[in-house]
């Protein structure tokens, strides 16, 4: 456990962009200082996050940080549009650059009080779990990947409601206490029905929000086909963008005259026409470049009209499970659609950077404007920790690497400037006189 003896300068310049944001310099300093503990403190809830910091003056109060985080009132809606208009800066430089549109469980075993907390069935635990629902927008090009909004799904209590009121129903109500009351129950429902969004709902939000702002004008949208909707394609495409998804392999398309199974498409294209799949490469989002085969043709769906289909294998014997893409850019050819799909996995990588390096599903906070504002600040963390400059390690830890800069020695270098701040305090407490007892009892309170 590193005591945190300030911001790293690192931190600092990444937060200038965001100044006018904070109404007063104190809130600025705690908002800082929980950033910088959402990347370097192994825990990282906010009492964690308070415990090891070391102050120059006398320490405030652990409510005071709370405050100045979850509940003052700096402009906490326009962080994440502010943040979006910083990445964008660097991304239109970088080559392309590519949309990604998913949704991750935040699990919060020890925080069933949270807002959007509920328990159910994890199908990627195999196991009932507290989790929240969090929809998230990435932009990632061959150099960076940042999260540009995260939003947590509110839990559907709808059909629990509308189990107990069926159960507690009355024919007749003889007082009005009791009528007044049953109105108010009838009446909370239908808000909590009107107020509930799908995650598909809330993803359209979030793509209209990118798109009015316009910071990303060149990139396209990927995402699978949990995200995939009507009113989504036809949205973007009303606006010129281009998508790319994958579909189930038991989705319907117009096959020669007949409404057929994608599946069982691809199977008679292996056995009648194996010459059918070409070979094309395809230079990764990694820097790797990949041989596929793939098999594609302009066919129509129900729904969604006239799309570009790619079969997809990566075995030369289309022995292995195809993988189904579906885009509306006709034009395009099977590689180009193959290598935008690879930037759909980016979310994958924010999802795991977040919950591992900065937090995204330590927050132990209740209301609904603590938990978006942490979940905010785990997305700038995230971002300011790709840029924080480090050097290729020679220490045979890191041979792993292969010179290359990984966000772990991002963030060692990061931790090394707060050691050093933590060595200077102690030289200017040994130089004042204090003793070992005194200058520990700074920086590790008893």
């Amino acid at each position: 456990m590193l005591p945190l003896c300030g911001v790293p300068t690192t931190i600092q310049r990444g937060l200038a962009p965001y100044r006018d944001l904070f109404c007063r310099d104190e809130g600025l300093a705690h908002n800082s200082r929980y950033l910088t503990g959402l990347i370097l403190s192994p825990n990282k809830t906010l009492q964690g996050i308070y415990d090891v910091q070391v102050w120059d003056t006398e320490s405030p109060r652990r409510r005071a940080m709370h405050a100045a985080v979850f509940e003052a009132q700096w402009d906490a809606e326009a962080l994440m549009p502010r943040h979006r208009a910083v990445v964008a800066q660097e991304h239109g430089r970088r080559g392309r650059e590519v949309l990604s549109l998913d949704w991750t469980f935040a699990h919060h075993e020890w925080g069933p009080k949270s807002d959007g907390v509920t328990k159910s069935d994890d199908y990627g635990e195999r196991r009932m779990t507290r989790f929240q629902t969090v929809v998230t927008a990435v932009v990632a090009n061959r150099a960076l990947v940042d999260g540009i909004e995260v939003r947590v799904q509110a839990p559907n209590v709808c059909e629990a409601e509308e189990e107990y009121l069926r159960a507690t129903g009355q024919d007749c109500y003889e007082q009005l206490g009791q009528a007044r009351e049953r109105l108010l129950e009838l009446l909370h429902h239908l808000r909590h029905r009107r107020e509930y969004k799908k995650r598909t709902e809330i993803v359209v939000e979030i793509v209209e929000q990118i798109e009015r702002e316009g910071h990303f004008p060149e990139a396209h949208y990927a995402f699978d086909n949990g995200v995939l909707t009507v009113g989504l394609t036809h949205w973007l495409e009303s606006k010129g963008k281009h998508w790319v998804s994958e579909v189930e392999c038991s989705r319907n398309i117009l096959w020669r005259g007949q409404w057929r199974r994608m599946a069982a498409v691809a199977a008679a294209l292996r056995h009648t026409a194996p010459q059918s799949f070409r070979p094309f490469q395809v230079h990764c989002r990694s820097g790797e470049t990949k041989t596929f085969w793939a098999f594609t043709k302009t066919i129509r769906l129900r729904r969604y009209g006239r799309k570009r289909i790619v079969i997809v294998h990566e075995r030369e014997d289309l022995t292995d499970v195809p993988r189904f893409l579906l885009t509306d850019a006709l034009h395009w050819e099977s590689g180009r659609i193959r290598e935008t799909w690879s930037f759909r996995w980016t979310a994958e990588l924010f999802h795991a950077c977040g919950k591992q390096g900065t937090g995204l599903e330590a927050a132990q906070v209740r209301t609904e404007e603590a938990v978006k504002r942490h979940l905010r600040f785990s997305c700038v963390a995230q971002s300011l920790l790709q840029r924080a400059p480090a050097e290729a390690s020679s220490v045979e830890k890191f041979a792993f690497a292969q010179g290359q800069i990984t966000l772990g020695q991002r963030c060692r270098a990061m931790a090394r400037a707060v050691f050093h701040a933590l060595l200077q305090g102690a030289q200017r407490l040994f130089t004042d006189g204090h003793s070992c007892e005194q200058v520990l009892e700074v920086f590790m309170p008893a």
